[in-house]
């Protein structure tokens, strides 16, 4: 795990750690308030079966304390729609990268899972042809290394008991949950260090 930030350090780059979430219309459930003894129960009609998929990034430059850490993102709405696409493709990650390179203006060494479309070659073609793009991978099943999942975790808990009848309602949820985080350095620092990680230049 050391590679990447010597990479990143020897670069100049912007170390980032992605990953990607979805959302459908039925909010997560969280606690609430009832009545002793009656579970609260709201009958919603929802229109459509549609979903949203997310691909986040948080970004941070080790070593250069006045370079706040980002969260970028980028949403692919699903509606359910015949030979429609259910997840996020290469040119979805690649368009993500593009924009996250031209908002922080510097290289970015990427780390992420071993997904399937991570490590696909039509990937590999993308990654080749973007040369301020260095790739790294995590270990096998430690989702506890991403500090993304912390933005997931995070987003899912303030849209529980929500009612979204539509798919541009969650889309306008999502969206206001996620600027809230861009808006909050510390949280997204919190993010980063509840990892364990040593973000420090070797």
């Amino acid at each position: 795990m050391a590679d990447h930030k010597r990479v990143a350090a020897q670069q100049g780059a912007w170390l980032c750690f992605e990953d990607e979430a979805g959302q459908t219309l039925r909010s997560p459930k969280g606690r609430t308030w009832g009545r002793k003894g009656h579970t609260p129960i709201v009958s919603l009609p929802v229109k459509g079966t549609g979903r949203v998929s997310v691909a986040g990034l948080i970004a941070a430059r080790p070593g250069t304390p006045q370079a706040r850490p980002r969260l970028i993102y980028r949403l692919r709405t699903h509606r359910g729609r015949k030979g429609e696409r259910r997840g996020l493709s290469e040119a979805d990650y690649a368009a993500l990268f593009d924009a996250a390179h031209q908002q922080l203006g510097g290289p970015l060494v990427v780390v992420w899972d071993n997904l399937n479309t991570h490590t696909s070659a039509e990937m590999r073609r993308l990654i080749a042809a973007r040369p301020w793009l260095t790739v790294f991978y995590l270990p096998a099943y430690a989702p506890e290394l991403n500090p993304v999942e912390g933005v997931w975790a995070h987003m899912k808990k303030s849209l529980a008991n929500l009612a979204m009848r539509t798919v541009d309602q969650l889309i306008a949820l999502v969206k206001n949950r996620l600027k809230r985080m861009q808006y909050r350095p510390a949280l997204v620092t919190g993010f980063l260090a509840k990892t364990g990680l040593d973000f420090r230049p070797p």
